[in-house]
């Protein structure tokens, strides 16, 4: 045996890498996405029915940023509880589409607001699109 113990091996120094450019979200341009039109029409329709208690949420999921999800299902919670409070049962909403306006404000993003004319009232669904990983999502929605 030796008396001299074996030298370690010499410690490797790794550069840090910014991974984010490679597996964070990627912004699309608009001109790589379909219309936008038909997905807000249909998004804020499937709102109301969310709110309405005839749709579940994780229908919608797949275009909704994680933000806009956690807000909508805390609405949604809310309006189940108002609705047993009151005795209600969830009816399907009658919404009718009046209105749809569409701004571009930059290359990826898509603002647009959809007039939905019920029985009882008019309601209005301001949504946020950003063209990203080759989709659109929503990152911002609220309903007036």
């Amino acid at each position: 045996m030796s008396a001299v113990p074996p030298t370690p091996p010499a410690r490797r120094h790794l550069s840090a890498v910014r991974t984010d450019e490679y597996f964070d979200r990627q912004a699309t341009h608009r001109s790589q996405l379909p219309d936008p039109t038909v997905l807000v029409e249909n998004l804020a329709t499937g709102v109301i029915e969310v709110l309405g208690g005839v749709r579940d949420l994780e229908q919608l999921g797949r275009w909704l940023s994680e933000g806009v999800y956690r807000h909508l299902l805390r609405r949604s919670v809310l309006a189940a509880r108002g609705r047993s409070l009151r005795g209600q049962t969830p009816a399907r909403p009658i919404a009718t589409i009046a209105a749809t306006r569409i701004t571009y404000p930059a290359g990826n993003v898509v603002e647009a607001t959809v007039l939905l004319h019920g029985v009882a009232r008019t309601r209005a669904v301001a949504i946020r699109l950003e063209g990203m990983d080759s989709r659109w999502r929503a990152t911002a929605l609220a309903v007036l």
